[in-house]
């Protein structure tokens, strides 16, 4: 995702609504996860966060943490860090490098849950990021895991808020989907 978009203090209300159906005590990946709002509330939650961003900065800001390992490392230009690992929830959260999606459903154990939430295809018209590279197109994270996951939850669409965005989330699982929490 590119430097200048900024990133929020208080995690996402769609990963904070979902993040109760990840298994408890899991395993966690916080894919591109900036200043760690969110390894922050999973942690808290009870999980063992592996937050991987390739800021170095924003990572020793998560230093102390409790529960939340960090790894610096350039998912667009590296090698695939988790080769062999397994997780029962993945987070990624305004970031799209579409190479990645095949290795995070084959990262995600059974059961477990993905909640992805990123800009999509009108955000241009509201602000950055403007690259058609870094929007998702109509229904495209839908497409993706159809046949792979089964999907909890959808939306798409344009969120007030602060300033307007246009986003695009789901929540998914590996396996039969859970119960909802009321």
């Amino acid at each position: 995702m590119p430097a200048d978009v900024s990133f929020p203090a208080e995690p996402s209300p769609w990963v904070a609504r979902f993040a109760p159906l990840i298994p408890a005590g899991g395993d966690v990946l916080d894919l591109a996860c900036g200043n760690g709002r969110h390894a922050r509330l999973l942690a808290g939650l009870g999980h063992r966060v592996e937050a991987v961003d390739r800021d170095a900065a924003a990572l020793a800001a998560l230093a102390g943490v409790a529960n939340v390992t960090t790894r610096q490392t350039d998912l667009e230009g590296g090698p695939w860090p988790y080769h062999g690992s397994g997780f029962d929830g993945i987070v990624v959260s305004r970031y799209l490098w579409r190479p990645l999606f095949p290795l995070l459903f084959g990262a995600l154990r059974e059961g477990g849950v993905l909640i992805y939430e990123t800009f999509m295809v009108g955000q241009e018209l509201c602000g950055k990021p403007e690259n058609p590279a870094h929007l998702l197109r109509i229904g495209e994270l839908l497409e993706l895991v159809r046949n792979r996951l089964t999907v909890v939850a959808f939306e798409q669409g344009e969120f007030a808020g602060e300033k307007p965005q246009v986003l695009q989330r789901i929540c998914a699982r590996r396996g039969r989907p859970p119960r909802m929490p009321l």
